[in-house]
């Protein structure tokens, strides 16, 4: 079976001595329980795992009664370590409050429960932490799969990567695209945005919400203004509930806004966003086209290809640390701008053609004396090879 690399980190700090809360945070679907699955055997400490997938977001006294049965079972067994596993942790109201007080009762008490919480919704998560576990926990962020992962663990070629994307759990329905598609749609769309979100989180027009998500799809890796996309919604609201909406999408790792690039935080935010989905899968499971006709359709294909650049680098933004902007100015255009400690890169992708520089990279190496500017794709570093590496090596 394959192994995230992510697994060593999290075994290296079960391991240690001092007790920390290993939090892991994920969109749904990309492997956080199979990972616990693997540490389990692979360290010696007997652990208890549980869910609150089904438990009533008001039933406060379930994280307790849990954790008062590992201690029972630790003081039982007369070891001197348990692990108490804990997925879907964002379901309980107030968790982060409540693991606080047990935790800290058991540091007076010198009783050595070591603590997994897993959990899919990436806001709820880091307010729980920020707010109530300060100093208590170590967080790890479990992406989509990229596309070495994919490679590695289901052979994907670059192509396939491009259009199938990074769900592991739908790699084997691929040469039955149908059925491909319906499990994207069902299990995992319908899924993220129903229990991820609608369930967890005050969401007034849900209809409009999942209507701006199939647009953001439709347009993936193109620029469109919020007053723009109101034209084409049955429902409109405002462009303060869009914007509110697109990132209740994006924490749930589905589809994001980059924003443009500029030299000051408030022109940056003031920005028509470039719409982003997080996993390609989310735009090809919608749209009518087979894997063998988007190929022979250049400016389609392009247009994916580009997306899933921009996947790549936006999933590893959340580990690498750097932020991803995009930037046009009249007629130029830079497809993304990396930014991290005072550093830019920017970058162009073109899938098909034979171009060295565009204007856009002129017009933005004039501007702003970027770090470096790289092409992708046509002319430049080929796009295969671009998947296949961290973008934090650029710097």
């Amino acid at each position: 079976m394959y192994e995230r690399s992510e697994l060593q980190k999290v075994i290296s700090v079960i391991n240690e001595p001092k007790r920390f809360i290993q939090v892991l945070v994920g969109p749904r679907q990309i492997g956080k329980t199979t990972l616990i699955g693997q540490l389990v055997q692979k360290v010696t400490i007997p652990y208890v795992f549980e869910s609150a997938d089904a438990v009533a977001a008001s039933d406060r006294v379930w994280i307790e009664q849990v954790w008062n049965n590992t201690r029972w079972l630790l003081n039982e067994m007369k070891v001197d370590e348990y692990l108490l596993v804990i997925d879907e942790i964002q379901k309980i109201d107030n968790w982060s409050e409540i693991v606080k007080r047990l935790w800290d009762e058991d540091n007076r008490n010198g009783v050595n429960i070591k603590v997994i919480l897993l959990g899919s919704y990436r806001l709820l998560i880091q307010q729980g932490l920020t707010e109530s576990l300060a100093g208590r926990f170590e967080l790890t962020y479990l992406g989509h799969w990229s596309f070495t992962e994919m490679e590695d663990a289901f052979g994907l070629t670059a192509e396939q990567y491009v259009w199938f994307g990074g769900y592991p759990g739908s790699a084997s329905l691929i040469n039955d695209e149908e059925r491909w598609k319906n499990y994207v749609s069902n299990a995992l769309i319908e899924t993220s945005i129903s229990k991820d979100i609608l369930m967890l989180t005050r969401v007034d027009k849900p209809a409009l919400m999942k209507r701006l998500f199939e647009l953001g799809c439709l347009y993936s890796g193109q620029i469109l203004s919020f007053n723009k996309i109101l034209g084409q919604l049955s429902d409109a609201g405002n462009t303060t509930t869009l914007s509110h909406y697109l990132e209740l999408l994006n924490t749930a790792g589905l589809l994001g806004g980059i924003e443009k690039f500029a030299a000051d935080v408030i022109r940056k935010r003031s920005s028509s966003p470039k719409f982003q989905v997080h996993n390609n899968a989310l735009v090809s499971a919608q749209r009518n086209e087979f894997f063998e006709e988007i190929k022979r359709q250049p400016a389609e294909w392009g247009r994916m290809v580009e997306s899933s650049i921009g996947a790549h680098l936006l999933n590893s933004s959340f580990v690498e640390g750097y932020k991803v902007f995009y930037w046009r100015h009249r007629n130029d255009e830079v497809d993304f701008i990396l930014e991290k400690r005072g550093k830019i890169i920017g970058l162009e992708v073109k899938s098909t053609g034979s171009v060295s520089r565009t204007s856009g990279m002129a017009a933005f190496s004039k501007m702003y004396k970027p770090d470096k500017v790289l092409l992708v794709g046509a002319g430049g570093l080929p796009w295969q090879e671009f998947l296949k590496i961290s973008p934090s090596s650029l710097f």
